[in-house]
């Protein structure tokens, strides 16, 4: 049996629909409930490399649900229980199109636009020098278009996302009060691990009573940049590369054998040994932004597992 889970098709009771994200797999069923499973697929600069990473999705699902636990008393979420490592289950909501990032530091792609000379960002002003890294006056909220698996999501402005009615005015405030809130959250959270929150991304959706709500992910390091509190000054002073948590490292590996998700670009071969390591950097993610030790779920036979516990959980 594969120690990994890349791929499910599922046939729930009462299932409606499946929808195949670039990570999750979101099955509807008919009672308005939604079954999401977290897989092991990895995806960098909005390309899904072609192996599964060992506990990947059992770490972001729960991560994510510690996350939502921790935040509900200021933003309601979708969330009703996690019958599985890697599933969570929750109320279905129309999704909103937009993801709303928001950014503390100049880093990641920010940092990568600002060195291209551009100092305006979703149509938010960046400062005038700024080095990589530096901490913005005032978290940056910054949205993207949400796209289909494969393709790349795109910096949006919110005139822009008012001016297409893609969101609105009315909701989008909502959104932008909820995501600072968040991040505000996560940012206590993050200081009291030792580490600092740079920036994250939040998606929302509105449920059948028109309640809006937070959905799919929150503080994973699939959706967020986390630096160590402890270094970050003296690193940030000599201009050198900053530690952290995130999946920049996998970026940075694909950078460093030329690919960024550009047209006419080759994945590079990822070995048995290097998705060994980036398994153990998740687990290290895990424990440094949970402050738990990771227990590691059953993976002989994932597939199985999911299906029984999930059923289980759906006749109760």
């Amino acid at each position: 049996m594969s120690s990994t889970i890349t791929d499910t098709n599922f046939e729930f009771p009462g299932q409606k629909s499946i929808y195949k994200g670039k990570v999750r797999e979101v099955y509807e069923l008919d009672n308005g409930i939604l079954v999401m499973v977290a897989t092991d697929r990895l995806s960098a600069f909005d390309v899904v490399m072609p192996k599964g990473i060992p506990y990947k999705g059992q770490i972001l699902n729960q991560i994510a649900t510690k996350m939502m636990d921790a935040t509900k008393d200021i933003v309601p979420n979708w969330l009703m229980a996690t019958p599985d490592p890697n599933v969570a289950v929750g109320h279905a909501c129309e999704p909103f199109k937009v993801e709303m990032v928001i950014r503390g530091y100049l880093s990641g792609h920010a940092a990568r636009e600002y060195k291209a000379g551009k100092r305006m960002l979703c149509g938010v002003a960046m400062p005038e020098g700024m080095k990589e890294n530096d901490k913005f006056p005032n978290p940056i909220i910054t949205p993207a278009t949400k796209a289909e698996m494969g393709d790349h999501d795109e910096d949006i402005s919110k005139e822009d996302i008012l001016k297409r009615g893609i969101v609105s005015k009315e909701d989008y405030e909502v959104l932008e009060q909820y995501t600072q809130a968040l991040f505000e959250r996560g940012t206590q959270i993050a200081a009291e691990r030792g580490l600092i929150l740079v920036d994250t991304k939040y998606e929302f959706g509105k449920t059948k009573d028109g309640k809006i709500v937070l959905i799919d992910e929150i503080h994973t390091p699939d959706s967020s940049r986390y630096f160590y509190a402890d270094t970050y000054a003296e690193l940030q002073e000599k201009g050198a590369p900053q530690k952290q948590l995130s999946k920049e490292f996998v970026r940075q590996w694909l950078i460093e054998n030329g690919f960024q998700g550009l047209e006419g670009q080759t994945l590079p071969h990822m070995t048995d040994e290097y998705i060994e390591t980036v398994s153990e950097r998740y687990i290290e993610l895990y424990e440094n932004i949970t402050g738990e030790a990771f227990q590691k779920a059953d993976i002989s036979d994932i597939q199985t597992r999911i299906e029984k516990n999930v059923l289980a959980y759906l006749k109760a």
